[in-house]
């Protein structure tokens, strides 16, 4: 998502850099290779012009053509119209007293809505909410078995009455009404404090659809209301959000499938074309990848300079914070074990697609691109050193300097790999131990250097699957030798 966009943006920053004063005709130019680049990410017309004609008007008003970095002042002016374009946000979620608090989804089939609604129950349970699903889709009746799928796997009831799905395609009017009035009325029986709708969708809007759903916005009144939108339909998205607010009044937009391959206008083009922000993004197929839109995050991460904010908060959510606390402790005391190793590991994959990980660290959004994240890349390999660690023996993983030339044909057997494989495996775990024992061994002002040098050296200094294995003297001895001997040949 919008790695195109990032490209172009980082482009035209950089042929502003290489100049000591610009132009305000330099300053047109770039913009307007910037309004290809957002309208070839299917960013809505008007959306695009008045974007860069506000980018340079400022420019132009900050007097950028005076300034001694010109191109820094440029980058501050664009991030700012970022922002402004897709926030502000609260995603904030109000609660009433006395509860229930009732949410409808609603949305097109297709978009996502149902899982979305399963997504939701999981993020208000994080929040210590106590949440009902309500099946109140009784247009296609897999809707309903498929969030009773996901009430089993979040552990949140679900509501749903077999006697009211659509029976020959057709759905008794005020069925949905009724079935969202019962599961209020169980949420309040089961001591509930949320309720979820997950109400019909079609394959388009249409009259009968938008007669339910106002129905049901009208009898129960809902505190609030989310329209679920498929991010890779683009501006059909935006359109589809402009109508139902116009017969809803909405209160938020949730953008699925944003973890695909695609151009991303539709992020940035609903809020102004609606009126309504963007509240949440689904980030992935799993139940816990759904986010927070955080607008200055977004524009970060558009502009190539990460989201470390963003990184951080959904590390504190999704880490196991007793199992950090003890690593830390271990470190400290320059103890690192192979199990430590594999925890490390299962703690960063929580945090979802290696990609996206590192297009969120300063810095490292270059770095990401270069890194295969296909078959045989990142997570993959992952999944690899999962495999060798479990044809492990406990003796083995407790002592992995007992691994001889047997046992690690052995465990590779087990874990379906090469025997060169168990020892990049053995190797990574070392260096990685190293680097834990060196940080532990050194002061707080040490810890410090030592993470700027991180930093500055990418996951090359990290051993990080993936990617560059670590230098090191004798590495750099050996490259400068393969050198001179290729030289000779």
């Amino acid at each position: 998502m919008f790695d195109t966009l990032t490209d172009k943006f980082s482009s035209v920053f950089r042929g502003l850099s290489g100049r000591g004063r610009i132009s305000e005709e330099n300053i047109r130019e770039a913009m307007r290779e910037v309004r290809t680049a957002l309208l070839e990410a299917d960013v809505n017309f008007k959306v695009v012009n008045d974007f860069c004609e506000h980018v340079v008007q400022k420019a132009i008003g900050q007097e950028v053509i005076k300034s001694l970095q010109p191109s820094q002042l440029m980058v501050k002016i664009v991030y700012d119209e970022l922002v402004n374009l897709m926030g502000p946000v609260d995603t904030q979620i109000y609660f009433v007293q006395p509860g229930p608090t009732i949410i409808m989804m609603c949305g097109l089939q297709g978009s996502g809505k149902t899982t979305t609604c399963g997504k939701l129950a999981l993020y208000l349970q994080g929040k210590g909410r106590h949440p009902l699903l309500a099946a109140a889709d009784l247009q296609r009746p897999a809707a309903v078995e498929q969030l009773r799928v996901l009430g089993e796997q979040t552990g949140v009831p679900v509501y749903a009455d077999e006697s009211k799905i659509a029976s020959h395609g057709q759905v008794a009017k005020g069925s949905a009404v009724a079935v969202c009035r019962a599961a209020v009325a169980e949420a309040k029986k089961l001591g509930k404090d949320v309720v979820i709708l997950d109400t019909a969708g079609r394959l388009a809007i249409d009259h009968e659809l938008m007669d339910e759903l106002k129905e049901v916005n009208t009898q129960l009144n809902p505190q609030q209301v989310f329209l679920v939108l498929d991010a890779m339909t683009g501006q059909d998205a935006v359109n589809s959000a402009k109508a139902f607010n116009e017969q809803l009044e909405l209160d938020g937009l949730i953008l699925t499938k944003f973890d695909s391959d695609t151009r991303g206008g539709a992020l940035l083009s609903a809020k102004m074309v609606t009126g309504k922000p963007v509240k949440f993004l689904g980030v992935g197929e799993k139940l816990d990848r759904l986010e927070e839109f955080r607008p200055e995050g977004m524009a970060q991460r558009i502009l190539g300079m990460g989201d470390i904010v963003g990184l951080v908060n959904e590390a504190m959510t999704k880490f196991d914070q007793e199992e950090t606390a003890r690593l830390q402790a271990k470190m400290e005391k320059g103890q690192f074990t192979l199990d430590d190793f594999m925890s490390q590991l299962g703690q960063v994959q929580k945090l979802g697609p290696m990609g996206k990980v590192m297009g969120m660290i300063p810095g490292m959004s270059e770095l990401a691109k270069n890194v295969n994240m296909d078959e045989g890349g990142v997570e993959t390999q992952m999944d690899r050193m999962r495999a060798i660690y479990n044809s492990m023996n406990r003796k083995e993983r407790q002592k992995p300097d007992l691994l001889d030339g047997p046992r690690r044909r052995r465990i590779a057997a087990g874990a379906g790999v090469a025997v060169s494989e168990v020892g990049q495996f053995m190797k990574q775990f070392t260096m990685t131990r190293d680097m834990m024992r060196a940080i532990g061994g050194q002061g707080m002002m040490g810890k410090l250097r030592m993470m700027k040098g991180l930093m500055g050296g990418g996951l090359a200094n990290l051993g990080m699957p993936g990617g560059p294995t670590l230098r090191t003297k004798k590495s750099g001895f050996m490259e400068k030798k393969d050198r001179n001997k290729k030289k000779r040949r």
